[in-house]
This record gives structure tokens, sequence and C-alpha cells, in this order.
């Protein structure tokens, strides 16, 4: 199933969903320790990074220095649509909020510190209500 591709379907489809819990930033130069489980792992020549429960990361020991909240845009995003990740961080960086983006295959997610994740939903849910598709 392909995704949307038009930026203003895709603001105004937003559907911005919060997830429970707290998520962290780490890395780790071996294996994933057990009881951790990523939501999202990126590997680089200096380690691999893992996205984790932040009680995973503590109960595991690993170190992190930002606690964020995560955030998935629920409109299905085609890989190549140009535009949304752009509108999106120039939305939050507007208000002061920073915000790392991690594309799924269907879904865009979003982690933002955990202070400023309900003035980012708020933000999320103005910007897909200020935008109409091309085709309304």
């Amino acid at each position: 199933m392909t995704g949307e591709r038009d930026l203003g379907a895709l603001l105004h489809g937003l559907q911005p969903q919060r997830h429970p819990y707290e998520y962290v930033f780490t890395t780790v130069t071996g294996n994933v320790p057990p009881g951790v489980h990523p939501v999202v792992m990126v590997a680089e020549p200096e380690g691999t990074t893992l996205v984790v429960m932040r009680a995973e990361a503590d109960a595991a020991g690993l170190p992190y220095d930002f606690v964020a909240s995560w955030i998935t845009l629920r409109v299905h995003s085609a890989l190549d649509a140009v535009g949304l990740t752009a509108a999106v961080s120039t939305a939050l960086a507007d208000v002061g909020i920073s915000c790392n983006v991690v594309a799924g295959y269907f879904h865009d997610h979003l982690f933002v510190g955990c202070a400023d994740a309900d003035q980012a939903m708020a933000v999320l849910a103005g910007l897909a209500t200020a935008t109409r598709p091309v085709n309304a």
C-alpha cells in the first residue's frame, strides 16, 4: 500500500498519537542487553543507537542524556513524500521545541523532550487543523 505524497493531505491528516512512557536515546557497541527492547535501532560507526523505554535503560544500566516522549504521526506517509519532516520540524522549532524524527515504513515518529510533549501535541493538532488537502 503506497503512502500519501500530497503535503496538504499529509498535514491535514497528521493524527498525532502520544505513546505512554518515557524514552531515551542510548548507544551500545555490542549486542542489545537482555531486557532491552528498542523501538528504534540505528547502526553507526561509533556504535548502535537505541531508543528504548527509560525504565529498561535504567534497569540495564545504560547511560542517556535526553528523556523524550514518543509521538507517532498516524497519517500513512510515503517514504518519498516531500516536505512533511520540514513542515513539522519548522512548526515545532517556531515554538522552541527540539524534535528528533524517525521514518518508519508507514508513519513518521517524533521524539520530543517530555516537558514539551503537551505543547508539541497542541502544535501538531493546530498544524493539521490549519491545513487543507489539495483536493478538498
